[in-house]
């Protein structure tokens, strides 16, 4: 996680926290419990729990779970002629003193069965009139919160005297929203959260594509600015009743942040000091940054620039390339000083062995990039190149032809040098490009990328490659479905996954590297040794290194495999086995084989024959790059038919997988998609076609007088 955002400082001192759930959270539209969410609030409680924090849960739900009870039981006791007659809506106080018990019923079990003990306490607006009331309300929290007990409140709606939601003035709260603020205040909270069934408060309503999430809440600034949509779908406030409860508290003196209940682990992701919902605090207006370079701006600059790029001419294109390689050769030292300050820190702040060595530009690393960007200039021409023609009828031509895909986010971690092989590529397809890196390695992207920007003629703009400096900042550019074309991202699997589950745009890229090398009974040793031993070490963190070795069974009575084994092992490699091999060489068992160490361990296997082999690498693969070793050509073929990964490779280390060994200049990432691109994507994989057509006066005209030849023409003109 990138660093606490300084807004959230606050959050290192928070100890007692409030929780507010809505009728919208924990049910579901057919008005039933969604126990899903609930379970969740409540593993999460538990973890706070756990780590000291004292947690208070403000529940609203009880109308709900109750209407559905009542309508139950109210249509398995009704005649056909009573479901005849106009439904009367059931009394809302009816519901409540249904639905609490029900409410409440749940919340213990799912609390015990996390080893939890909770409380219930029901209260009513008129209670807090009663200074007593007051005091012993704080005494008996206290006491529940001295015993890890945690205090579920609900406003008692069987019992309450208020007439309608806001109608009576003089309450002192009027609604569970209002309800949490209150107690906040009276129990002396260090924040208080509000669970909504959105992400956050929003310029104007949420399924407005034009509509922002505000992370920080400036009432001089927000409160007249902000148009809301509709009242909860469920519950009696909304957004609104929750902004006007997060206002009071928090210039009252307590934090407030309201985020999605729907995310399963928010709560904790606010206690973390994360960017997650709107925060509300009394000093937020001190916080406005003076210049703030808007997400959707930075994106529509890079488009409009890459517009300007690919008018320019072939060999201008080619010139910016060539400019770029010169530039950081020139740079060199420069980007080695900056580079190995990222190093520094990322070795003092204890970060793993594999990272460093992703995160490191060795010597020879700069000097290997401006090579293959020239490399890249000297390709023949990507755009506009005609794949297609055809005489639809007598002079009318169609050509289908390449083209840029358009403005790529590209998300990115650890390597510097994804930074340049990515905007090479980008300024080759003629796209723009939107780069965020990770936190250990912010000096080295950004000097990078000044100095490629810096080649980049001002006709087209600095711009068309944006640097996003804030993890903050990605959830809005993923937000921007009508901008930003394909987002790519390089990194962990957790990465990749975190993206997918947060965009509507195109997600290209591979989730694991579960890399299988097979040696079969066929197999020449010392050929296998070589491979094998280059796949694991060459480069352990990269995502083409071999994660798991299978072997066929003869090799264990032959000598094979324990001869890969002290290879390997002589090479540092830690040999974890699957369930056979453990058992019949006497080494550890491997926990999963759906496992990438990125570092100096594997998995061994051992497997009746290559169908065995191709199954196992089916199950427990990721569809990257696998290779078999074998001098049967038979076996060989079986294996490069039916193994449906991105790369499958004979008798060759899976360490060839990559754009510049395939001889694509660089790569943006490799995908293991199979939707658009394949494999190590190069130039062609971040172009996509357009059709054009040229007549002479033709229409169509219910296609009366024209003659369809559909004749398949010469790519030349």
């Amino acid at each position: 996680m990138d660093s606490m955002d300084p807004t959230r400082d606050f959050i290192k001192d928070v100890k007692r926290v409030i929780v507010k759930v809505g009728t919208a959270v924990v049910t579901r539209d057919d008005g039933r419990l969604a126990l899903g969410r609930m379970g969740a609030l409540c593993e999460q409680i538990k973890e706070l729990n756990t780590q000291g924090f004292e947690v208070i849960l403000v529940t609203s739900g009880a109308v709900g779970v109750g209407r559905q009870r009542l309508r139950y039981r109210k249509l398995v006791n009704s005649s056909f002629a009573d479901l005849q007659k106009p439904q009367v809506e059931l009394d809302g106080k009816a519901c409540a003193a249904v639905g609490q018990s029900g409410l409440m019923a749940l919340y213990d079990v799912l609390f015990t069965q996390l080893d939890v003990s909770s409380a219930q306490l029901l209260v009513t607006d008129n209670d807090f009139r009663d200074p007593d009331f007051r005091l012993q309300l704080s005494e008996t929290v206290k006491s529940l919160l001295n015993l890890r007990v945690v205090p579920i409140f609900n406003e008692n709606d069987a019992i309450s005297t208020r007439r309608a939601p806001y109608e009576d003035s003089s309450g002192i709260f009027w609604d569970n929203d209002s309800l949490a603020a209150l107690l906040a205040l009276e129990l002396k909270a260090d924040l208080l959260v509000l669970l909504s069934d959105v992400d956050g408060l929003y310029s104007g309503p949420p399924s407005d594509p034009n509509s922002k999430l505000i992370h920080t809440y400036i009432k001089e600034k927000h409160q007249a600015e902000i148009t809301f949509g509709d009242k909860s779908r469920v519950g009696r406030g909304g957004m609104t009743a929750k902004v006007k409860a997060a206002v009071y508290a928090a210039y009252a003196g307590i934090p407030v942040v309201i985020t999605s209940g729907f995310v399963p682990d928010n709560i904790v992701r606010v206690l973390n000091g994360e960017r997650v919902g709107t925060l509300f605090h009394q000093d937020a207006h001190l916080w406005v940054s003076v210049k703030d370079v808007g997400a959707r701006a930075m994106a529509v600059a890079a488009r409009e620039c890459s517009r300007r790029l690919q008018n320019l001419s072939s060999e201008d294109r080619r010139k910016i390339l060539l400019d770029i390689a010169d530039a950081l050769e020139a740079n060199e030292n420069l980007i080695k000083v900056e580079n190995e300050t990222d190093v520094a820190e990322a070795q003092e702040d204890g970060y793993e062995k594999s990272l460093i060595s992703r995160l490191t530009l060795k010597p020879g690393k700069i000097s290997s990039l401006a090579k293959s960007i020239r490399v890249l200039a000297d390709m023949k021409e990507p755009i506009g190149h005609v794949l297609k023609r055809t005489e639809l009828a007598d002079e009318l031509i169609l050509e289908k032809t390449s083209c840029p895909l358009g403005v790529l986010l590209i998300v990115f971690e650890s390597r510097p040098d994804a930074l340049v092989q990515i905007a090479s590529l980008a300024i080759r397809s003629g796209n723009g490009l939107l780069l965020k890196g990770g936190k250990e390695a912010k000096r080295s992207n950004a000097i990078l990328h000044k100095i490629i920007t810096g080649a980049i003629p001002d006709s087209i703009g600095e711009k068309i490659i944006g640097l996003v400096t804030s993890r903050e900042e990605i959830p809005d550019l993923l937000k921007l479905d009508d901008v930003i074309d394909l987002v790519i991202p390089r990194g962990s699997n957790k990465l990749v996954a975190q993206i997918k589950n947060s965009t509507k745009i195109p997600v290209l890229g591979h989730s694991d590297g579960i890399c299988h090398v097979y040696v079969d009974k066929g197999a020449n040793m010392d050929m296998a040794k070589r491979i094998v031993v280059d796949a694991k070490i060459e480069y352990p963190a990269a995502c083409n290194a071999m994660e798991t070795l299978l072997v066929h069974k003869d090799l264990v009575t032959n000598g094979g495999l324990n001869d890969l084994m002290v290879e390997l092992s002589s090479e540092g490699v830690t040999l974890y086995g699957g369930p056979r091999a453990s058992s019949l060489l006497n080494i550890t068992e491997a926990q999963s084989f759906h496992h990438e160490y990125s570092s100096l361990a594997c998995t061994i296997e051992i497997v009746e024959d290559v169908h065995e082999a191709i199954d196992h690498i089916h199950r427990h693969g990721s569809a990257h790059t696998d290779c078999i070793i074998t001098e049967d050509h038979q076996v060989a073929k079986i294996f490069l038919e039916q193994v449906d990964s991105a790369a499958v490779f004979h008798n060759a280390s899976t360490r060839f997988c990559d754009g510049a060994r395939f001889g694509l200049g660089a790569e943006v990432g490799i995908s293991t998609s199979r939707i658009h691109a394949r494999g190590p994507v190069g130039v062609e994989g971040l172009l996509t076609t357009r059709w054009i057509l040229r007549g002479s006066g033709q229409v169509v005209d219910g296609d009366k007088g024209i003659v369809y030849t559909h004749k398949v023409l010469s790519l030349q003109s």
